[in-house]
This record gives structure tokens, C-alpha cells and sequence, in this order.
């Protein structure tokens, strides 16, 4: 094999061995022994990441997925590439292939079967096995060589980087309940980068997996490498990234998942029993890749969707009031709640914005956007004006106009309240779940409450919440195919489809940095901030995956909650350099109950210019 020097830039070298092969690039290196399951993944530098293990399982609710052997691949040689096709038999498909695709700078993969079943997960680089009985039977993981593994899904905790034995998730659901608190961006981009730890790599494969020389060469093998120096990891890429990269309408599952235990770990698409499989199937192509670090990774992944069309480029200018400062009232009803009593929701009156309004017009303060929160409507499904809150919302809104301000109303995604049942997901007990965007009554629902908010009330887009109420289950029923992610997709395509219809400079802004998402959303919201975790980290660590995700979208930076006025002071100051400044708040901080003083509506006056500069500064570069 030749030495990383001698292999130009876009080459994929192979080197066949009497019961193996090699490829080789200049970015990694893939080695295969045809006595094991597993293909051996080395950085460019020769450092061991993973021992990916070569027979998935694709699983239905009719059985549970196997192989009983793992035949050598077949190769296909392109200019620039070199796939790997690996005939897998027994199991419950009528046909089973691992496809590995491997150009100079990364590897695709995906499996391809036949046959029929409705699909509960899709195993990728784990599955059951039983075609070595040197090494028994049962669930086989992958190696991993690696110490850590990022997942840029916000949860709870606030922590970015997990070790490598601790499964994680990325996908559409949460809420403040116990495992699934991981609801701020649904979903985040479908990226996992592993790095390694201190001296390289991890734990070696035993013998009895083929992992050290043959017994006679024991002793020599262990010689040499006690006289080698311990090779450092490479800087320049020293990340493996793991990410899917399809159209939406292939990501009919609700979570991308890293199972891990110790040393070992499989990636599995959950699909729930939700996508029927009628002949051919193939799952979403999983890439492996490296990168200089996590960002850059969702980067690649960002790029690599763009390059295959997946990711659709926005269309037409952002217009200015798109990127003026914004005003959400949510966190004054908050603090209304927390001294006056009730829910939130209840302090979402035309009374007290006017009040809002007034404290900050007298601080000299105008907001370029002003969002209504929850709950200005009467029902969360149909989005009818609660009259009795906003007895003039049109009125209201005509008037913010009048001063050159714009209206965001506050949408929430998928709740079914006031909806038909023929308009909704349905559970066993033909009870609704959560609004159906397969269902044509409801699309024409949807429709026409947006219709109805655009063009008879006057506003002039909608604050997306609650995406992470995304339908999940086995047994729930809906009217068409798409499920999980690209169900949400559906859900905002027709909100943003009808809204661009009514007022084509109308604004929808989302928590859903990715890229696939793009042609949905305008603007992403970083959500609301974890009083648990230090602000201003977990903030900039959302900022930096929306924009390495969507690098197009404008940031709305948020508010809310705050744990201290402190607190608030910090990201405020911040906010300027993250995306547009949003401001929760109009007289107190709801998390202490403190009140803001002159000098807080200074550096918010001061907050707001800075933005204004930069802004101007972004657009004569543009």
C-alpha cells in the first residue's frame, strides 16, 4: 500500500490481500479482513477510531432481524470512488445489502433490502449475528476507539460532550418530563463527531475477535510496539463525524440514536412500526467523515446536503424588518404569573402588551417586531382570535403598523384542541394526538386559519413553538406515509407555503436548525435558555450550530427564561454577536423578580445600535 505522501488528493487506493483489502486515502484509512466482521476505520494519520461492524439489522413489527453470513464485498470502481457491496444472509428480508461507498474524502453508507414488513429501527453498524461461531451469536456492536462523542442537541444539562459509553439522541420530540428533555431544536442536525482521547485510541479488539497477531507472533508484536512511539492525534481533522445526509422525505423516523455501552456503540433510525416496506427499501445514506472539530462537521453535513440538491437555497432578499430588533411578551406574562397569579397563558391580553408597550415607549424603545404569545387564540388547533383577550387584535396589529412596526403571532405546532378527529393523528382509543398534515381536512383547516391570522387579522408571520410535539409511537394513525422528521417538514411546509402565498415577505421562524429545513423556515429561534447551565455558553454553542447548519438564516438570539437579572445583563451584552437581539422582558426579570433599572434599558438601547451597525455592516458586504 502506498504511504499517505504518495496518494494524490482525490484518489481512493485499494490493495487487495489474500483474505482482505485496503483503501486508502489522504484523509482515512478503511481495512477489511474477510475472517471478521468488521472494517477497521484510521484517520489519516493511522489512529484506530472504530471497528465498524458490517451486519445491520433492519427490524419490523413481524420479527427481529438477523445475519447468518457476511459474504466478501463486491467492488465497483468509479473515477473518484470505490464501493463496497456486502451480500448479507438470513434474516427476515428476502434480500440484504451493506453498501459502502468510499470517496477521497469520507464514506457513504446505507443498506438495501427486499421484501415486505413495517419497520420499528433500523440497526447501522450493530445487529444481530450468527455467522462466526468462534465469537457466538446474538447482538454485535462496533468498536470504538474514540473517548467522546458530541451530540449538538441542547439538552437539559447542557452538555455538549458525553463520554463515548453514554448513548444519546437526536430527533423531534421532548418536553420538561424525565429522558426527554432535549426539546430546543427539533431537530438539530443529524451529526455525532467522536474525538479521541489522551494518547490515541481506546481499547483494542481481543484475540479471540481477530483483533491481535496469530499466537506465534504474540511476543514479537508486543517487542515492537513497546519501542514505538505513541502517535499523537492529528489536529488538522482530528474528529469522526457520523452523519445522515437524505432528502426529507427519506427521514421517516423520529430519532437518529447512538447506543452505546462500554468500548462498543451502533447507530439505529427508530421508525416505530411507522414506514411500510413493499419490495425495495434503503435507508438514508449515514456518512462518515473527519473534521477539524463539531462545528465543522455540521458544516460538511450542511455543505454535502446543498451539493445533492437536499438542501434548498433560500429564495428572494430578506427583507429589513426581517432582522430589526424583536419583542416577545412571553416573559412579562411570566412575571404577571409569578405576582398576579394564574398561568402564563392567561396574561396573553391586548391590556397588558398596551401596558408592555407604554414602559418601553417611554424608554425610547421600539422594537422593529413585536410577537404575541401564548395564548392570544382561542384554540390552539383552529388559531381563532380569543376576543374576549384581544377584543381589537386587527385593530392592535393596524396601529403597530402605523408606527413601522411588524406582527408575529405565537403558532403552536401539532396541538389537536378544537380540531375534527378526521384532522388528526389518532391513538388506539381513536382519541386525537396531535394535529395530521397528511390529512387533507386538516391541510385545508391549516390553510385557512392562516388565511384568516395574514390577511383578515394583519399579521405578518408566526413564531413556530411546540415542534417537539412531533406524533411518536407504535399503533398511532394518521391519513398518509410521512412520519417523524419528515412529517414536521410537512406540517411547516404548508404553514410557510400558505403564509408565502398571503404576504410573500411574511416570516416564519422555527427552532429547527437543519438543512433539510431551510426551505421552511426564515428565521431560527436558539429557544429557551437552561437557568441550570451557564447563558451565555449554552447560547453561543445553539448560534454556532444554526449557523454551521443553515449559514443563511438569520438568528433570532431569545430571552427567556432568565435565571437573574444578571444573567439576563451578560447575554444581553451578548446577543449582538450571535444574531438579532430579542427581548423578553418590559419592567422585571421573572426568574428573581427583579426590576430593570435606567441603566438596563441603556444597554438595551445600546444593545439594539450595536446590532443596527453590525447589520449595516453585513449588508454592504453582502
Amino acid at each position: 500500500m502506498d504511504t499517505i505522501s504518495d496518494i494524490e488528493p482525490g484518489q481512493v487506493a485499494a490493495e487487495h490481500r489474500p483474505h482482505g483489502l485496503q483503501i486508502q486515502t489522504r484523509t482515512y484509512a478503511l481495512t477489511l479482513d474477510y475472517a471478521r466482521p468488521f472494517a477497521l476505520l484510521s484517520g489519516a494519520d493511522g489512529h484506530p477510531y472504530a471497528d465498524l461492524f458490517l451486519a445491520p439489522s433492519l427490524n419490523t413489527t413481524g420479527g427481529l432481524d438477523r445475519t447468518a453470513r457476511l459474504n466478501p464485498p463486491t467492488l465497483e470502481q468509479e473515477p473518484d470512488a470505490l464501493t463496497l457491496r456486502f451480500r448479507l444472509e438470513g434474516g427476515i428480508w428476502e434480500h440484504k445489502e451493506l453498501v459502502l461507498r468510499c470517496d477521497p474524502l469520507g464514506i457513504d453508507s446505507h443498506v438495501e433490502v427486499k421484501g415486505e414488513g413495517h419497520l420499528t429501527d433500523a440497526v447501522l453498524f450493530g445487529g444481530q449475528y450468527s455467522g462466526h461461531l468462534r465469537w457466538g451469536s446474538g447482538f454485535f456492536s462496533s468498536g470504538a476507539h474514540f473517548a467522546q462523542v458530541f451530540n449538538p442537541e441542547p439538552y437539559g444539562r447542557e452538555r455538549r460532550l458525553l463520554p463515548a459509553s453514554e448513548s444519546s439522541a437526536i430527533d423531534v420530540m421532548g418536553t420538561s418530563l424525565p429522558g426527554k428533555g432535549h426539546w430546543f431544536f427539533t431537530p438539530a442536525p443529524l451529526v455525532y463527531a467522536f474525538r479521541l482521547g489522551e494518547g490515541g485510541a481506546g481499547p483494542n479488539l481481543g484475540a479471540d475477535q481477530g483483533g491481535a497477531p496469530e499466537v506465534d507472533a504474540v511476543g514479537q508484536a508486543a517487542e515492537q510496539a513497546s519501542t514505538q512511539p505513541t502517535p499523537q492525534p492529528n489536529t488538522a481533522a482530528g474528529w469522526l463525524s457520523a452523519s445522515v445526509v437524505a432528502p426529507v422525505e427519506a427521514l421517516n423516523f423520529t430519532s437518529f440514536q447512538y447506543d452505546a455501552t462500554e468500548g462498543a456503540f451502533a447507530f439505529r433510525l427508530v421508525y416505530e412500526g411507522q414506514t411500510p416496506v413493499n419490495g425495495a427499501f434503503r435507508t438514508p445514506t449515514l456518512r462518515l467523515t473527519f473534521a477539524s472539530d463539531p462545528y465543522e462537521a455540521i458544516a460538511q453535513n450542511s455543505a454535502r446536503h446543498a451539493e445533492l440538491g437536499y438542501r434548498q437555497p433560500q429564495t428572494g432578499d430578506q427583507p429589513d424588518w426581517w432582522s430589526s430588533p424583536i419583542q416577545c411578551g412571553w416573559g412579562s406574562q411570566c412575571y404577571l404569573s409569578r405576582v398576579q397569579g394564574g398561568r402564563a397563558p392567561d396574561h396573553c391580553t391586548q391590556a397588558n402588551y398596551d401596558g408592555f408597550l407604554e414602559v418601553l415607549t417611554a424608554q425610547r424603545l421600539l422594537p422593529g417586531i413585536l410577537v404575541l404569545d401564548d395564548k392570544w387564540s382561542a384554540t390552539y388547533g383552529t388559531s381563532e382570535v380569543d376576543t374576549q383577550k384581544w377584543p381589537d387584535l386587527p385593530g392592535w396589529i393596524a396601529r403597530a403598523h402605523e408606527r413601522g412596526q411588524r406582527v408575529l403571532l405565537w403558532w403552536k405546532a401539532w396541538d389537536p384542541e378544537g380540531l375534527p378527529p378526521e384532522a388528526c393523528v389518532l391513538n388506539d382509543l381513536g382519541e386525537p394526538v396531535a394535529a395530521d398534515p397528511t390529512s387533507p381536512m386538516y391541510e385545508h383547516l391549516l390553510r385557512q386559519s392562516i388565511r384568516r391570522i395574514l390577511l383578515e387579522y394583519g399579521a405578518d408571520g408566526f413564531k413556530v413553538d411546540f415542534s417537539a410535539r412531533t406524533p411518536s409511537g407504535p399503533g398511532l394513525k394518521r391519513h398518509g406515509e410521512a412520519w417523524g422528521i419528515h412529517l414536521l417538514h410537512r406540517l411547516l411546509w404548508i404553514l410557510r407555503d400558505e403564509a408565502k402565498r398571503c404576504k410573500p415577505d411574511a416570516l416564519i421562524m422555527t427552532h429547527t436548525p437543519h438543512p433539510v429545513f431551510g426551505n421552511v423556515s426564515d428565521m431560527i429561534r436558539l429557544n429557551d435558555v437552561n437557568t441550570g447551565a451557564d447563558v451565555n455558553e449554552q447560547m453561543i454553542h445553539r448560534a454556532r450550530v444554526a449557523r454551521a447548519a443553515l449559514p443563511h438564516h438569520l438568528i433570532d438570539t431569545d430571552n427567556w427564561p432568565m435565571p437573574s437579572l444578571e444573567a439576563w445583563r451578560s447575554y444581553t451584552r451578548l446577543q449582538p454577536q450571535l444574531g438579532i437581539p430579542s427581548l423578553y422582558f418590559a419592567t422585571h426579570i421573572d426568574g428573581d423578580g427583579q426590576a430593570l433599572t435606567e441603566q438596563d434599558y441603556d444597554l438595551i438601547r445600546n444593545t439594539w445600535a450595536h446590532w443596527t451597525t453590525i447589520r449595516n455592516g453585513l449588508r454592504s458586504r453582502a
